[in-house]
């Protein structure tokens, strides 16, 4: 089994920022790829923000890039989102996933960006 715990939401103005951290626990098998998604207010579906691959590479979204940024301290089994110039169309629930034999998710943290 493998935990993911996210933490860092919060309220926000527009054009603030916010660091999200998730913690990795329990059976890690070495360094896994680790993806941040977002699920928007009234939305059901979870939409990929941001990852990072085993071997450190990351990828966005075209409406984060220049503006998020993904990171990994593999020492510590935790993967940071950093966000910057925050907009309201960034608010909803910020969820961290991993595949490791099966799909994991943590339970999220709330993002709010609004004057």
């Amino acid at each position: 089994q493998v935990q993911l715990v996210e933490s860092g939401g919060g309220l926000v103005q527009p054009g603030g920022s916010l660091r999200l951290s998730c913690a990795a626990s329990g059976r890690i098998s070495g360094n896994v790829g680790m993806d941040w998604y977002r699920q928007a207010p009234g939305k059901q579906e979870r939409r990929l923000v941001a990852g990072i691959t085993r071997g450190g590479n990351p990828n966005y979204v075209a409406s984060v890039k220049g503006r998020f940024t993904i990171s990994r301290d593999n020492a510590k089994n935790i993967v940071y989102l950093q966000m910057n110039s925050l907009k309201p169309e960034d608010t909803g629930v910020y969820y961290c996933y991993t595949f490791q034999n099966q799909d994991y998710w943590g339970q999220g943290t709330q993002v709010t960006v609004s004057s």
